[in-house]
């Protein structure tokens, strides 16, 4: 064989393991996409029995994004009853999100990361988030000293810690369980 047919023949084979790695790519994205559209089946169907249960209207959306199933319970009408779903400081809600996880981890064997928004409760909530953050890290600023937020939710804490970040600021969570809680520093 001359060096040019073993040239030929190397990048031929190269080329094939690149489309074949391609392919891989393109499955394993198309599986997780189906696995995501999946959890967000059963969690609509799950959530759409406890809507018909507690005799409360509203209509489900479904939207896969950045590796994660958002679900969506809406209604235009004000007596509707979904914001008894939402709770005091979100906390019906979140509760809510756990079962409806709990329903795709049954069903599915997979542990779900799916977020569950009511009445665009956490839209709402992440821009009173930002502002907390921009509070935060204002007050760092101006004092030099380290600033507690109050505990909030896993959710909470990570839009906290990205505007935060944002920002150009350092930003950590301490505590646990239902203390844990977000401390913003300078450095």
């Amino acid at each position: 064989m001359s060096v040019e047919s073993s040239e030929q023949a190397l990048s031929a084979a190269t080329s094939e393991d690149q489309d074949n790695t391609t392919e891989a790519v393109a499955t394993d994205k198309g599986t997780a996409v189906s696995r995501l559209e999946e959890e967000g089946d059963v969690a609509a169907d799950y959530l759409e029995e406890l809507l018909d249960i507690a005799d409360i209207d509203g209509d489900i959306d479904i939207e896969v994004r950045n590796g994660r199933t958002y679900i969506s319970i809406v209604t235009e009408e004000e007596s509707a009853g979904l914001e008894s779903l939402v709770g005091r400081d979100g906390e019906v809600l979140e509760a809510l999100q756990e079962l409806t996880r709990l329903s795709v981890l049954s069903a599915t064997e997979n542990r779900s990361r799916l977020v569950l928004d009511i009445n665009g409760y956490r839209k709402e909530r992440a821009g009173h988030l930002q502002k907390i953050a921009e509070d935060a890290v204002a007050t760092a600023k101006e004092t030099g000293e380290p600033v507690a937020l109050e505990p909030m939710s896993a959710y909470e804490r990570k839009i906290v810690h990205d505007a935060v970040a944002d920002l150009g600021f350092v930003s950590e969570s301490e505590g646990e369980g239902a203390g844990r809680h977000i401390v913003v520093s300078v450095d």
